[in-house]
């Protein structure tokens, strides 16, 4: 496989679907503990996008583009690899925003069908997802799971 940012791009989606059918399907199966909740698919990801940015960087379009005004990030994503870069780093973060809603979820005590269309979210559209969780997390306060029972 030549190591190309159109085959790098395929292999990270297909890097990353497996952790988000794994919080859909088997939130507290131990392997999606493993995979997922000990954030190591997540950090797999953040070296993929190191090594992404980095090739970025040390190729020709290293000077292209940058982060001060709109025009400027327009321009750097010309760049097959700062495009790439910028796609992997919200596969990463939006899996590590969705295995955050799930362990705080099931601390919760949430109900697993009402976190099915936030992690849809979450995974397709990143911060909507995590809004939609905020407005669940006030339907289930922590307190009330972890306050002691009165004795009468």
């Amino acid at each position: 496989m030549t190591l190309t940012p159109e085959s790098l791009f395929l292999l990270a989606n297909n890097l990353v679907l497996p952790g988000w059918l794994l919080l859909v399907v088997a939130p507290r199966w131990r392997v999606t503990r493993w995979v997922v909740g000990s954030e190591a698919l997540p950090a797999l990801l953040a070296v993929f996008y190191a090594g992404c940015i980095g090739w970025h960087y040390a190729g020709g379009a290293a000077s292209q583009g940058g982060f001060s005004s709109l025009p400027e990030v327009a321009a750097l994503f010309q760049d097959p690899w700062a495009l790439l870069a910028g796609w992997v780093h919200y596969l990463c973060f939006d899996l590590a925003v969705g295995t955050w809603i799930s362990r705080d979820a099931q601390r919760r005590g949430l109900p697993h069908l009402l976190l099915l269309p936030v992690l849809l979210l979450t995974f397709l559209l990143g911060p909507v997802g995590f809004l939609l969780y905020f407005g669940l997390r006030r339907a289930y306060p922590l307190a009330a799971i972890e306050a002691p029972a009165a004795t009468v």
